[in-house]
């Protein structure tokens, strides 16, 4: 009766965990959606093309926020609290130096304005430096406080945006109270992380730059991957085919990042080399999968008409598949987070291979339709897939292994 009891309350907290984490990733992408949107209607052309080539480029930045993230929390998860001040603050400030040493580079060939470039660096420092501590917390599985701490970041890298846009402010304007909320919830996050256990500073055991360098790794491989069919369909389709495939890309990106709040809360059991957390997830991110491709497949034109208006009907029937691309890719991703977790060596290297097999048959095989490229990007998801599963199934070296 105790371990039922037990059971039940865990379920319990971990699903109030999901539900927290699943509204704040929500509100965190409706306030990055609501940015593009202000900006239509506050900017003209010009500016707004200079604005939506800066988010695009940090975008690009915060990926090693992203990987500084992984590789604490599955330090943490793993061996405990160790410090991490130090490494966050290299991290950081190696990123914002790499931008601003591309500033002038960036200016001239995308046309920004000099000030635009110099101030993505100041905004990428605040990003990247906030990993540091949502790493802390998904490695300790606080999760209700991490949910807080991913509101708190949304808010501090697109509430300046959203006020300066809202009172009619220029891109520089914008930008420059986008860096100054960036910076100032990073004390509420470090408050946010704050814990009774200290920090044991163990001689070999710390957390290192390579283990960092993995998880960028990891998630720059899985950033390319996601998008890489999108980037063929724009350089080989029509215009319109490659609008039209964008499109049916919102279904793959739907498909993909739906379920990402498994792989979130699964890190740092995984890191604890825990399979039941590994199958259990695979699970839940399957049946997801599965629920989606089949509501794509009975309802392909309402799909597209939501995501791109009655334009795009013809390519209902494609639906399902563009929904499979992503659902498999979610596969995928959980995957490659098991083995940055069990600290295997080069653990995105299936996605760069993958990668460049995509473009190659996109290219040199695949016919040049929305039809062509769908089979060459489901082709590599599924292939991908295919070769994670084995490479997690099969038996490993019980040996132990440096790791994160």
């Amino acid at each position: 009766m105790t371990q039922t009891i037990g059971r039940d309350a865990g379920a319990a907290r971990l699903g109030a965990a999901g539900a927290a984490v699943t509204v704040a990733t929500t509100l965190s992408n409706a306030l990055a959606y609501l940015v593009p949107v202000l900006g239509a209607r506050r900017l003209d052309p010009a500016d707004l093309g200079a604005l939506a080539t800066v988010l695009a480029l940090g975008a690009i930045a915060a990926v090693p926020g992203f990987g500084l993230q992984i590789a604490v929390a599955v330090h943490r998860a793993r061996r405990g609290p160790t410090p991490t001040a130090r490494l966050a603050l290299l991290t950081a400030g190696v990123t914002a130096g790499v931008t601003v040493a591309a500033a002038p580079l960036l200016t001239v060939l995308l046309r920004l304005p000099v000030a635009l470039t110099l101030l993505l660096a100041a905004t990428t420092f605040a990003t990247v430096l906030a990993g540091r501590w949502l790493g802390e917390l998904q490695g300790d599985q606080r999760f209700l406080r991490l949910s807080a701490g991913m509101v708190v970041l949304a808010l501090g890298r697109y509430g300046g945006l959203i006020v300066g846009l809202a009172l009619g402010a220029g891109p520089v304007t914008a930008l420059l109270l986008a860096t100054g909320t960036g910076l100032l919830v990073l004390p509420l996050l470090a408050r946010l992380a704050r814990t009774a256990r200290p920090g044991p500073s163990v001689a070999g055991d710390g957390l290192r730059p390579t283990h960092v360098m993995t998880a960028c790794g990891a998630t720059l491989a899985m950033l390319t991957i996601s998008y890489a069919d999108l980037l063929l369909a724009r350089q080989l389709l029509s215009a319109d085919g490659s609008g039209a495939y964008a499109v049916g890309a919102v279904l793959t990106k739907g498909a993909l990042w739906a379920p990402q709040v498994v792989t979130l809360l699964a890190l740092p059991r995984l890191a604890q080399g825990d399979r039941r957390a590994r199958a259990l997830g695979l699970a839940v991110i399957v049946a997801c999968g599965a629920v989606l491709v089949a509501a794509a497949a009975l309802g392909g034109e309402l799909a597209f008409r939501l995501a791109g208006g009655a334009d795009y009907l013809h390519l209902a029937g494609e639906a399902p598949l563009f929904a499979a691309t992503g659902a498999l890719y979610a596969v995928v991703f959980m995957l490659v987070n098991d083995r940055v977790a069990s600290g295997a060596r080069f653990p995105a290297a299936p996605l760069w291979v993958a990668t460049a097999g995509l473009a190659g048959a996109a290219v040199l095989v695949a016919p040049r339709t929305v039809e062509g490229i769908l089979t060459c990007a489901l082709g590599a998801a599924a292939l991908t897939a295919a070769v994670l599963t084995w490479l997690a199934l099969r038996p490993r070296d019980p040996s132990p292994r440096p790791g994160i």
